[in-house]
């Protein structure tokens, strides 16, 4: 079971719900695998366990970064994908070509805690560390991921303009509900990184049940065995959903769940 955090399984007020803890303990105690699977980056590690306690394994980067959290010793990186500055540069310019000036983030630092690198003037959504750094500065060295806003467009608006100018073999464009579409490395989507902890497991695609709301979840439900969107989700995930749950905010994904081991027990 692997699920998307914010927006999905964590609420609208950045808290997970004691219920949903107690679900999420009822199915590792099945043996039941449990994957938390983020745009978030690695550096938020913490934070992501906190809303995802007791997975066995954590995605991030929308599927650049995947940790083995159960193996018993530190977390195990599985893999991690990073592109050129170079390749991003590339992608920001044909974007800017479109739609004039955008503000840029480079998330290029995977230790617990670190910095994001801003453009000037950018206006984070989260209070996260940040350094302000010249745009030449943040493409110099190889990113995780990287940001872009185009205050004159709506996020849907500037990701159908980056994934119709920016070559897939650049970059991976897609947006997690943030006004920021990201770029990611070539190949990178959150079912990617499930393909990665799949191949750990020695497991198919059709045994995954995963959750979403956003169109970065579109790759994993096309993947996945079973993809469930919360009802707060956006309308490009409901239409490929297999079935709807309740809203994050109703604790969408554990009544869910909740609802699979009753019938399971029965």
């Amino acid at each position: 079971m692997a699920t998307d955090l914010d927006g999905t399984l964590v609420r609208s007020d950045y808290t997970v719900s004691s219920y949903t803890t107690e679900v999420l303990a009822k199915l590792r105690a099945a043996g039941i695998t449990l994957v938390g699977i983020t745009g978030r980056g690695p550096r938020l590690i913490d934070l992501c366990s906190q809303h995802a306690p007791g997975v066995h394994f954590m995605v991030f980067s929308q599927g650049a970064y995947v940790v083995d959290l159960d193996h018993g010793g530190p977390p195990q990186v599985l893999s991690a994908i990073r592109m050129e500055g170079a390749a991003v540069a590339k992608a920001v310019d044909l974007i800017e070509a479109e739609v004039g000036p955008v503000q840029l983030v480079a998330e290029a630092l995977d230790e617990p805690g670190a910095p994001l690198w801003f453009d000037a003037g950018v206006q984070w959504p989260y209070p996260v560390p940040y350094e302000e750094r010249h745009r030449v500065d943040s493409l110099a060295v190889p990113l995780l991921k990287a940001f872009v806003r185009a205050p004159s467009l709506s996020t849907d608006e500037l990701l159908k303009v980056a994934r119709r100018v920016v070559p897939a073999s650049l970059c991976e464009a897609t947006h997690a509900g943030m006004p920021f579409v990201e770029l990611c490395p070539p190949g990178v989507t959150k079912a990617a990184g499930l393909a990665v902890v799949a191949g750990r497991l020695g497991v198919g695609a059709r045994d995954a049940l995963v959750f979403g709301d956003m169109p970065n979840d579109v790759p994993m439900f096309a993947w996945a065995g079973r993809g469930v969107a919360v009802a707060n989700a956006h309308h490009d995930l409901l239409a490929v959903a297999d079935e709807v749950t309740d809203s994050n905010d109703d604790d969408g994904v554990a009544r869910y769940l909740d609802r699979l081991l009753a019938r399971a027990a029965a």
